[in-house]
């Protein structure tokens, strides 16, 4: 895992908001008060997508300056983490605020690995939503101090942590047993054949170290309580 993330930073006096934004959720109330705190700060052009398909196709023709984006969508885990990667492969320069309910350092641990510059607690006041987004448009890493604390500790001892060894995918079909998905349900819901969400299973049992299915659905319940 990285080394610990800068904490959270006052923008500098040079610093700039973004000239357009892309707003990813699946919520619309979610977008609208986005959208309406995006632009009292002055931000010209507010995309929005609603998906992770939409929100690809729409940062691949309009560019923006920022990408703002929930990491979990409804029967689809935590596929925002995808839709980072998928981005950053297509413009590794991309400059992008993941937003989440939920404060798991192992989760947003993940999302920094994926190639966000930052995080955000969707319950922080408005002034802290407005400071991740200055410093991640200029180019800054942005995460809350009582996180960014956590993270370290987590960096200090990932070993002791399996959790943290898992792949996005991995947390991903974890999160879905979770929710009590069958492999079925999961091969549709993450577009993978039967047979790949069966060995992945294996995987995380040998990963987690547990010995039955039993044992796995236990830590898999305890990651679905995290997630929406």
């Amino acid at each position: 895992m990285s080394a610990a993330p800068r904490l959270a930073e006052p923008a500098s006096r040079q610093s700039a908001r973004p000239r357009d934004l892309l707003i990813v959720d699946d919520h619309p109330i979610v977008l609208q008060g986005f959208r309406l705190l995006a632009e009292e700060a002055g931000i010209a052009r507010v995309h929005e997508a609603r998906d992770i398909v939409g929100a690809y196709r729409t940062f691949h023709r309009h560019r923006p300056s920022v990408v703002v984006t929930d990491l979990s969508f409804r029967d689809d885990g935590l596929s925002g983490l995808s839709l980072i990667r998928r981005i950053r492969a297509l413009a590794p320069g991309a400059r992008i605020l993941a937003l989440s309910m939920h404060r798991d350092p192992v989760i947003v641990a993940r999302v920094l690995e994926c190639g966000a510059l930052g995080f955000v607690v969707k319950d922080a006041p408005a002034a802290s939503f407005l400071d991740a987004l200055e410093a991640v448009a200029n180019g800054r890493s942005y995460l809350p101090h009582d996180i960014a604390i956590e993270i370290a500790m987590l960096n200090a001892g990932a070993h002791d942590r399996p959790l943290a060894n898992l792949s996005s995918r991995e947390m991903q079909i974890l999160v879905l047993i979770g929710k009590g998905k069958s492999y079925d349900e999961i091969a549709g819901i993450l577009t993978l054949n039967y047979r790949s969400v069966v060995n992945a299973t294996a995987a995380l049992r040998s990963k987690l170290g547990v010995g039955s299915m039993a044992e796995l659905m236990q830590i898999a319940a305890s990651q679905a309580r995290t997630q929406p």
